[in-house]
């Protein structure tokens, strides 16, 4: 497998060839559209101002262009007769056709490097051929001359052509030396983040990651550290939720077993018998009401459980509800007041909202003493409906209040086993209100608590 330090490597040679090549087809184009036009008139004017010498002073015509050889000119002199010279560097093509010296000889200017095709590999600044040259008329001594001449690359620019080559050489050799360094810096912190990947796989969460940085890698390092102190708080929820429900069916099983042994081993009188039988039942009951709520928390943890909005009145269902509960509500002598407008709708699931009404009234009817009032009161504005579900309780102590709607929590544990509860309620409470895209929130007092729902209004 290849690491991720080569794959940089490689990236970083392939940008360097890339990012080359393409300057150099822009570079190559530039040439061609605006320093080949103007390299060909600059070299027209030298060849005329070579022509206008000679033609002063015919005898100095060899030493003269001998002279500008040297200089850094390449210099082509025919009288199409066969006298043929060269001054300077050889041609490596003699490419040069007929026509074109006949035209020079006939008096006209030969544009060789303004006409010399565009090729995007292949640049004609460096193109060493006579064909890539100007040319113009010279009459020395009664005889017409065509005198062709182009720069002479390699003497102008010899030194200078090594000196910036290994310019380029040196800058890309150090650039990789450099982004490779650099790459360390980038790479290791990913090294060790797929590191902690692998401890939290083997359920190691106990890490430690420098967040110092304040770029993307130090922002990574900062989710990751929050992720994982995330999966450490659902492993141990997944524990605890695991412990409690073994706590939760053991309990009411051992009973079970227990009383059903009485039964089925001693001769009891009927009255005990009628009481062993009523605790089975009780427990099974126990046990049956778990498991549903067990089955339901799943489901709708896991977007399982279907919803089927349609709006309907809330005063409606929350007087069904009210109903449901009546004859616990006047054994406790307890008063409910309800201020729902009729005009206020709902639209949701009204199965899963009637189990939102039905567990926190009942629980405020569970935990409330005798002769205590509970109010539902609700308002809609236009962006939001808003339920509120008061008791004049005891209230819940400070410290329960954050863990009330976590799993087989229960703030008055004394009463557990004998409420016949099973702790999930509030839990589900809070999913079927998310799943609505609503919030719940919970305050409470020594004069009472508040439940508080919140549902987006239509």
């Amino acid at each position: 497998m290849r690491s991720l330090y080569f794959r940089v490597f490689l990236t970083t040679i392939a940008v360097i060839l890339v990012s080359s090549m393409l300057s150099f087809l822009l570079a190559n184009t530039y040439y061609h559209v605006k320093l080949k036009p103007f390299n060909d008139k600059k070299l027209i004017v030298i060849a005329q101002q070579m022509k206008a010498y000679v033609e002063r002073d015919p005898n100095s015509l060899e030493p003269y262009l001998r002279n500008a050889a040297a200089l850094g000119y390449q210099i082509y002199l025919t009288d199409g007769q066969g006298d043929d010279r060269f001054f300077g560097r050889g041609f490596r093509e003699k490419d040069l056709d007929e026509p074109s010296r006949e035209q020079v000889l006939s008096g006209g200017l030969y544009h060789g490097v303004a006409e010399f095709p565009n090729k995007p590999f292949i640049s004609g600044f460096f193109d060493n051929s006579l064909s890539n040259t100007v040319g113009t008329g010279v009459r020395v001594s009664d005889r017409k001359y065509a005198l062709f001449i182009r720069p002479d690359v390699l003497l102008q620019f010899g030194e200078l052509r090594i000196f910036f080559a290994i310019i380029v050489l040196l800058t890309i050799v150090i650039s990789i030396i450099l982004f490779l360094i650099s790459t360390r810096y980038l790479v290791r912190p990913i090294a060790r983040l797929s590191d902690a990947t692998k401890r939290i796989a083997q359920g190691s969460y106990n890490l430690k990651l420098p967040m110092n940085r304040r770029d993307e890698i130090g922002q990574l390092a900062e989710h990751f550290m929050t992720m994982s102190r995330e999966l450490e708080r659902v492993d141990q929820s997944r524990q605890q939720f695991v412990s409690n429900v073994s706590h939760e069916i053991q309990s009411p099983l051992t009973s079970i077993q227990g009383f059903a042994k009485v039964l089925a081993e001693r001769d009891l009188p009927r009255e005990e018998r009628e009481h062993y039988a009523s605790i089975i039942q009780g427990e099974s009951r126990h046990l049956s009401l778990l498991s549903k709520q067990l089955l339901l928390l799943s489901s709708l943890e896991q977007g399982q459980e279907t919803i089927n909005k349609k709006t309907f009145s809330l005063q409606g269902q929350i007087r069904q509800a009210v109903q449901v509960l009546q004859w616990q509500l006047e054994e406790k002598e307890l008063l409910i007041k309800i201020s729902v407008p009729a005009a206020i709708k709902l639209r949701g699931d009204e199965v899963l909202l009637m189990q939102v009404w039905m567990n926190l009234l009942s629980n405020a009817v569970n935990h409330i003493p005798s002769g205590r009032t509970i109010e539902i009161r609700a308002e809609q504005t236009h962006s939001q409906c808003v339920i509120y579900i008061a008791d004049t309780g005891n209230g819940i102590a400070v410290e329960h209040l954050p863990f009330l709607f976590d799993r087989f929590y229960r703030a008055d544990h004394s009463r557990e086993r004998s409420s016949s509860r099973t702790g999930l309620g509030l839990a589900i409470v809070k999913k079927i209100v998310q799943l609505h895209e609503g919030s719940i929130e919970v305050s409470s007092s020594a004069e009472g608590t508040l439940f508080t729902i919140e549902f987006p209004q239509l």
